[in-house]
């Protein structure tokens, strides 16, 4: 059975924060040569087109309402703030992370888990530049820096843009093989440093 991953976008998300862990994942099942492993959605607040970084629109596949019961819930980042101040986009994030197995996070999609109190006194990572920024805000947490990911078990904060990629292999490793995790890198020509 499919573990069903869930994307969670929003207006001025960082375009490759959501697209590269799409990819990682589609292309695990795409590859994977007994099974599909992971079966993807991007998930947004509402039904409405989604105007990512730069402009790059997208239309998610559910909402935060009529979504499928998921497995993996993946925040990403970009421009975070006002997304911080949505009770309703918060309070489906703590929910979620009561009920799914495993909550990640790419780039400062981590202020969202903090401010739905899914890594209090945990060991997270954001993006370099925003590193201040998370210890200010959320003193509680063990900001990690100079690393790719950071596995907490059942929680998975990730460094800027291109390290959710990483940290989506290092997911396809946990939740399938090495071997398939290997395989995806090698499929998307990307240089996996686990």
């Amino acid at each position: 059975m499919a573990k069903q991953v869930g994307i969670y976008i929003y207006p001025l998300a960082e375009v490759l924060d959501f697209s590269g862990p799409f990819e990682v994942f589609t292309t695990a099942s795409r590859i994977c040569p007994d099974s599909e492993p992971f079966a993807v959605s991007l998930i947004s607040e509402s039904d409405e087109v989604v105007a990512a970084r730069s402009g790059y629109r997208v239309l998610s596949d559910c909402t935060i309402s009529d979504h499928p019961e998921l497995d993996v819930l993946l925040v990403v980042g970009g421009v975070q703030s006002a997304e911080m101040d949505k009770p309703s986009v918060i309070n489906w994030i703590a929910a979620q992370a009561q009920r799914v197995s495993l909550v990640a996070s790419v780039c400062t999609g981590v202020f969202l888990l903090a401010q739905a109190g899914v890594c209090q006194g945990k060991r997270v990572t954001t993006h370099w530049e925003d590193i201040p920024d998370l210890r200010r805000l959320f003193p509680g947490l063990e900001v990690v820096e100079d690393c790719r990911w950071v596995d907490e078990g059942a929680l998975i904060t990730s460094a800027g843009i291109s390290a959710g990629i990483d940290m989506s292999l290092h997911l396809v490793e946990r939740l399938h093989s090495r071997a398939l995790a290997e395989k995806t890198a090698r499929q998307m020509d990307f240089d996996w440093s686990s």
